[in-house]
């Protein structure tokens, strides 16, 4: 399947059914009163968020969504039919933000996560709610509240724990395929990985964490530069970034001002990045170049504190120490989201034990 990270779509909810204008007409009854219904509710157009979805393929190439209008009310103060709502599917990570002002209205980063795009209008009121004292007959009824519409830009950004981030063809795609069960494209020739690939990466018989195979960043990449800002929005979500660097014989590069490169990167797309825990992965060990750069990389990995790792993908050496301590990065980020979750939690109870009771008014 085609792999669509972005796409804008014109939503319209529905309008709102007019209330109805009527009278009781019954044999021996003179001067009925009013019995107009109320309008139903005009349907809305709602995003949810579906774990089975993987891009936003379909709603690129169906980018027009309604929902129903509310039917009329009617007489004997029947009410009318609501509209249906219109529901979206989109992928989990999905952002949300208006065509306009470039607002963001969502983010669904939940699986079930929803989201009304364009609410529908309110059903109008029948003119038996009109009725009083001095206006026994009213002669007006409520219209229905009027559609919304507007184009909507949607951005999905994966989810995972762990990014690998590096050079094209420095050797990511076949480190995804070694630690998952993830099957990349994997060959000779840069830009390879043109979509994200995801990767389950099981620790043990009853921990995993999800790794991600980002495209090959290149220098000015935060310009747009390659493949640009289709792929870093990627990275902003992962928990962990992995540096993946090799020797890069054939370019001439050096894993060092690789890394130098990359940071900088990431910096200008987004400084949050920056703030991420990371490793340092010196690819491709079993090439006699990569031995003789480990020295230098691994001076570096110290002056930046991150921890330092050799692997060679294709012979499997050093595969489960990485895995680990790859591991051991996501769950230590993972008890800090967990406390701070519980810190939001406890300090909503205690404003809620703060609030004073209302006085009573019995005398």
């Amino acid at each position: 399947m085609q792999f669509v990270d972005e796409a804008r779509i014109y939503v319209r909810s529905g309008k709102g059914g007019d209330g109805s204008r009527s009278y009781l007409r019954a044999k021996f009854v003179p001067m009925g009163g009013p019995d107009g219904g109320d309008g139903g509710r005009g349907g809305s157009v709602i995003l949810r968020a579906d774990p089975n979805q993987g891009s936003l393929l379909q709603v690129r190439f169906n980018p027009h969504y309604r929902a129903e209008h509310g039917e009329n009310g009617m007489r004997n103060q029947m009410f009318g039919k609501a509209g249906a709502d219109k529901i979206v599917v989109v992928p989990v990570g999905t952002v949300v933000h208006d065509e306009d002002t470039g607002e963001l209205l969502a983010d669904l980063d939940q699986p079930g996560a929803t989201y009304v795009a364009a609410r529908g209008g309110k059903g109008g009121r029948g003119n038996v709610h009109f009725k009083s004292s001095t206006n026994q007959a009213p002669q007006f009824a409520e219209s229905g509240g009027p559609f919304r519409e507007k184009w909507i830009r949607l951005e999905l950004k994966l989810i995972a724990d762990v990014g690998l981030v590096g050079f094209p063809n420095a050797g990511k795609s076949t480190l995804v395929s070694r630690l998952s069960a993830a099957r990349p494209k994997i060959a000779d020739y840069p830009f390879t990985t043109l979509t994200p690939n995801l990767g389950v990466v099981k620790v043990g018989e009853d921990n995993s964490f999800v790794l991600a195979d980002i495209p090959g960043i290149i220098e000015g990449a935060a310009e747009g530069a390659g493949l640009g800002h289709q792929f870093l929005r990627h990275v902003e979500r992962v928990a962990a970034l992995a540096f993946v660097l090799d020797v890069g014989w054939e370019a001439q590069r050096h894993p060092v001002t690789d890394y130098e490169t990359l940071e900088r990167e990431l910096g200008q797309y987004s400084k949050s990045l920056l703030e991420k825990p990371r490793v340092i992965v010196l690819a491709k060990a079993d090439l006699p170049d990569t031995l003789a750069a480990e020295d230098e990389v691994r001076a570096l990995a110290e002056r930046v504190g991150a921890p330092f790792f050799v692997v060679s993908a294709v012979a499997g050496d050093g595969l489960a120490p990485l895995t680990y301590g790859l591991f051991e990065l996501v769950k230590a980020e993972r008890a800090a989201r967990a406390a701070e979750s519980a810190s939001a939690e406890d300090g909503a109870e205690v404003a809620d034990e703060l609030e004073p009771e209302p006085e009573s008014t019995e005398t």
